[in-house]
């Protein structure tokens, strides 16, 4: 099942969330092949974190706490709060969303 995870920054947060985007990164490199999408919230202008908003696929909400629990913005404490939801994707993806660049 796909879970989501709504994720929303710390005020003042920015360079905690600078300095751990690699190892962050690395940890959902780890199930890459079960991202349905990912990637970070900002503000309306486009550039300013606000948090991230991440679909993945694990056997069960269990699964989907723990993984959350050991993410290293997580253990860092970047997180004012955290939301986990099942989703059911019912609107075929859109082909040609190509990924932002780093």
């Amino acid at each position: 099942m796909i879970f989501t995870f709504f994720l929303i920054d710390k005020p003042d947060s920015a360079a905690l969330r600078t300095e751990l985007r690699p190892v962050h990164k690395a940890y959902l490199a780890q199930v890459a092949d079960r991202i349905a999408f990912a990637g970070p919230l900002t503000h309306d202008d486009g550039h300013t974190m606000l948090g991230s908003l991440l679909a993945i696929d694990f056997a069960s909400r269990d699964q989907a706490h723990a993984w959350l629990a050991q993410e290293p913005f997580t253990q860092a404490g970047l997180y004012a709060r955290t939301e986990v939801q099942a989703f059911v994707n019912l609107w075929p993806q859109k082909a040609g969303f190509a990924p932002a660049a780093d």
